[in-house]
């Protein structure tokens, strides 16, 4: 079975257009019980060749997470990383949290994108005629597996910092995803700050 990698046919149709600034975007942490939720914006270069090994970060290995960070960042044209705090997701929602953080990552690009691709649903605060939403966008487009690796790595090694404070969640391991030894921490020795009290993670508190 042949390998499928991400392409650049999404972005390759704005170019001809005379659109050469296209944003990916992707975040990372939706679904995690604990810590911030993180999205990227990469621009990639027309020409850009420097790697074929950019995918969907959940199908690399730290390791390569890493190498391709740093070929990323070399090479784009612009590339943004936002953060939203664990208290602004409690207070607002996951998803307005998301919605946040998207925003954030465009308007931090030192370049202004004439299109943006994002995975699966549109950034409402901005123009849609300027949008392009694609279903497992990470997995078919390279500027939104490349934002993708962006925050992956980012998120990944903030969590892993994190761990050193609040070691009995096992933080280094499962990013503040809900595994089974995460719920075990938490019905042995309760909720920390950095937990999404807006999830209902009560339902796994050790009963008074």
């Amino acid at each position: 079975m042949v390998k499928q990698f991400p392409t650049f046919t999404y972005e390759s149709k704005f170019w001809t257009q005379g659109k050469n600034y296209v944003a990916g975007l992707d975040e990372v942490g939706r679904g995690c019980f604990a810590g911030p939720v993180v999205a990227a914006a990469v621009i990639l270069p027309v020409n850009f060749k420097e790697t074929d090994k950019i995918n969907d970060s959940k199908k690399l290995s730290p390791k390569v997470r890493k190498e391709l960070e740093s070929i990323i960042k070399k090479y784009a044209i612009s590339y943004a990383i936002a953060e939203i705090s664990v208290s602004v997701i409690n207070a607002v929602g996951i998803g307005n949290a998301v919605q946040m953080a998207f925003v954030n990552a465009v308007a931090k690009l030192q370049v202004k994108p004439d299109q943006i691709l994002i995975d699966a649903f549109f950034i409402h605060a901005l123009s849609k005629k300027n949008q392009t939403p694609i279903i497992h966008g990470d997995a078919i487009s390279i500027s939104i597996a490349a934002a993708s690796i962006l925050a992956k790595v980012y998120r990944d090694e903030l969590m892993m910092d994190l761990h050193l404070k609040y070691d009995k969640y096992d933080f280094l391991t499962n990013k503040g995803y809900g595994t089974k030894k995460h719920r075990d921490a938490i019905y042995t020795y309760g909720l920390c700050e950095l937990h999404r009290t807006s999830f209902n993670l009560e339902k796994f508190l050790k009963p008074n």
